[in-house]
Order: structure tokens, then sequence, then C-alpha cells
């Protein structure tokens, strides 16, 4: 029988859940003005939506069983990757990697015979989030997301275009991580339990993932192509601009290699806070004493990342007692299927953890039980950690300054059904 703080952690997560669904209706609240403009202006932060039921849930404890019970519950959870996704927001964000990662997308984009606006959308929605196998999820989110916003998202209106282009990019980061054992979470979490190293991923994951993610680019590319080949579209800025439209000067080559020496000692130590977290101090120290090069650091945005995902690690940390029996009685196919359901409610590498703990699974069951979980990372902003990134730096170019969540899963129910059909082809 489950305890009375988990029912009460179960209904705290469902209404979170509804809430992230109902932020367009705070936001279009809050922009009627009156006197509780700035009350329905915080209910339609999205990235506050998981924190404040969370610390709903700790004042709940407190009440029922003690401070010290609620202290003690804190002080179990694991707040690793909110922080480290909030420093790899903050260093991969910074206009030396941007200045480096465009040069790179328009180097690969001359080379691909299509017009220059396709082809550099096409690499943007592929190449970058299949980078992120490399330099982590949260990283390539963060790239894609402002390379996005910066040469297409600026623009007024466009709202089906940019609907389709964030379920785009929200599936193919989720499914480009896998190639990896080690830079997608749902992955992460499983790797050391199931024996799975680079090479089985790269094997048994990557080359669907791969295959999954140029469909999807491919496909939205020839579906936007008229909207991308017209002029009113960009903004005439970022990766997309001609080379030398921005009247700074560039950034000098030797800032570039600091700053993606700092990137790649971050997720280096990925696992290590204490290590991470100092870096990241350093590279604010070298951004600040290099002001020029810099465009501003994305410090509010990735804290409040970082407090929707500890919100989601404290409410979801008491959602065992049925998330996981419910797993385990699942036959492999029909798994599939219900962890790609289940992560559109849930954070996919928490769901890939509990179904870590199953004992007596078979090989295919652990495999369906991680095909699935990052096929539907896309769905929701709360399904894959990423998610999250790319929510804050684009949701102010949407109608109201919010995305609504409905129609966010609507768009990624294409992409998700492709990436679906790749993961379960027979080997």
């Amino acid at each position: 029988m489950p305890q009375p703080i988990e029912i009460i952690a179960t209904l705290l997560f469902v209404v979170a859940v509804l809430h992230t669904f109902s932020v367009p209706m705070f936001a279009r609240l809050a922009h009627r003005g009156g006197p509780h403009a700035g009350f329905w202006h915080l209910l339609a932060e999205v990235e506050a939506v998981f924190g404040v039921w969370a610390f709903a849930l700790i004042v709940a404890m407190a009440a029922l069983s003690g401070p010290s019970a609620a202290i003690g519950y804190m002080d179990t959870r694991n707040f690793t990757e909110p922080l480290f996704v909030f420093t790899i927001m903050v260093v991969a964000a910074s206009r030396p990697i941007l200045e480096l990662v465009g040069l790179l997308v328009r180097a690969t984009a001359r080379a691909l015979p299509l017009p220059r606006e396709l082809a550099t959308f096409f690499v943007v929605m592929s190449l970058v989030p299949l980078g992120g196998s490399f330099i982590t999820e949260p990283a390539a989110m963060t790239l894609a997301a402002i390379l996005l916003r910066d040469a297409y998202f600026r623009t007024s209106g466009r709202a089906g275009f940019k609907y389709l282009t964030l379920g785009v990019l929200f599936v193919n980061v989720s499914i480009g991580g896998v190639l990896t054992s080690y830079a997608a979470p749902p992955v992460l979490m499983v790797a050391s339990t199931f024996g799975w190293d680079s090479a089985f991923m790269a094997q048994h994951f990557g080359w669907r993932a791969a295959v999954a993610v140029c469909l999807n680019a491919g496909l939205l590319t020839f579906i936007c192509r008229k909207a991308l080949l017209e002029r009113s579209v960009g903004t005439g800025g970022g990766v997309d601009a001609p080379e030398g439209k921005d009247n700074r000067p560039p950034v000098p080559a030797l800032v570039m290699l600091i700053h993606l020496v700092f990137l790649v000692a971050v997720v280096l130590s990925a696992h290590h806070p204490a290590i991470f977290l100092g870096l990241l101090m350093m590279f604010i120290g070298f951004a600040e004493a290099y002001k020029r090069h810099q465009n501003r650091l994305l410090i509010k945005e990735g804290l409040m990342v970082g407090f929707f995902l500890a919100g989601l690690v404290v409410l979801g940390g008491l959602q065992k007692w049925w998330l996981q029996d419910l797993l385990g009685g699942l036959e492999p196919f029909v798994l599939f299927w219900g962890a790609t359901a289940l992560t559109a409610i849930t954070d996919n590498a928490a769901l890939t953890y509990l179904g870590s703990l199953v004992e007596g699974t078979s090989e295919a069951w652990r495999y369906m039980l991680v095909a699935g979980a990052v096929t539907g990372g896309g769905l929701t902003v709360i399904a894959n950690a990423p998610n999250p990134a790319g929510f804050a730096i684009l949701k102010n170019h949407f109608p109201d300054g919010s995305i609504s969540s409905g129609r966010l899963f609507l768009s990624a129910l294409g992409p998700t059904a492709v990436a679906a059909v790749m993961f379960l082809l027979p080997v």
C-alpha cells in the first residue's frame, strides 16, 4: 500500500502536469493586465511550475511527518542533472561557441546541393541534435534553439512554422543523443546497470536515430520550403545571415578555443558538480574579462530551467510506488508504446531509471524501455531534461509569449512516429 505522502506527491504531480498544459491560459490572463497580472504571469512561467508544486510537497511532508523528514527527503535527492543543465546552458550559449557552431553549420550547408536557406535549416535541425551525442543533449538543445531563434523565430507570426520546428527539434534532440552511452539522460541512467557502452549504443540505437533525425529534418525542410525561402521568415541575423552581417568584429580564434575547452571540460565532468560548478565560475570570470566578445550570458534562463528540473526530481522521486510496477508488468512491444506515452507525463530519465530496478528483465525488454523513452522525449516540455532549455530560449517568440503544450504535442506526433518506426525495425 502506498504511504499517504506518496499519494499526495502523485496528486501534486498530476496537478503540475495539468498546470503545464494550462500555461497559455494564464499567459493570456497576464497580458490583459489588471491588479493580478503579476500573479497570472507567475503561473504562466512553465519553468516555475514543477518547482512551485515541489515546494508544496515539501510543506506537506513537513506538516505530516515533521521538518526533519522533509529535510531528510531533500538530502536524498540527486540534483546533479539540474545543476549540469544550468551550467551547460550558460557555457554553450556564449557568443564564441555560437559563432564557432555557426561557422561549422555554414560550411556543412555549402556542401549540400540545396539553396543556402534550405541547407542551413536542414543542418541546424539534423547535425546539431546529432551532435548532442558528443557534447550532451542539453548543450545541443541550447545551441540549436539559439540558432533557430536568431535566424528564424524573431519575426512575429508564423506560429505554424514555429510549432512544427519546435516539435521536430524536441524529438530530434531526444533521439539524437543515443549514439553514445553518456549524452542522453535516459541512456545515462541505465548504461552502467545494463552494461551498455558507446559501441553497443551505436550498433543498436545510433544508426536508427541518425536516420530518423535526418528524415524528420528533411521532411520539415520540404514542408516549410516556401516559408524558408521567403525573406520574411528570417530576420537576416543568426546562423542564416550572410557572413560579416554582424557589425561587431568577429570573435578571435583563441577566445573560441578557450570557450571550447571550457565546454569540453564541463561535459567531461558532468557527474561531478563540484568540478563543473567550479569551471562555471572560472568561465564567468573569463567572460567578464573579455566582455567585448560576449553576449549576455543566459544566467537567468539557466537558473529557471534548473529550478524546473529540480522540481521534477523532487516530485518524481515519490512516483515509484505506481510507475515501477506498471513498467514491470508489460511485455516488450507493449512496453515500447507504454514508455513512449508515459514519457509525455514524466521525465524519460526517471522512467528508465525506475525500469532498471525491475529484476529479471530480458535484453529485448530493456531495449524497448529505452527506445520508447527516447522516442516520446519530444511530446511535452517535461518529457526530456533538455526540453525546458529550448522552451525557455524560444517561448517569447510565440503568441502571448508562451508555448501551447497541446500544439507542441500535436506538432511532435509526426516526428515521434518516424522515430518509432525506426526503433521498431527488425535488426
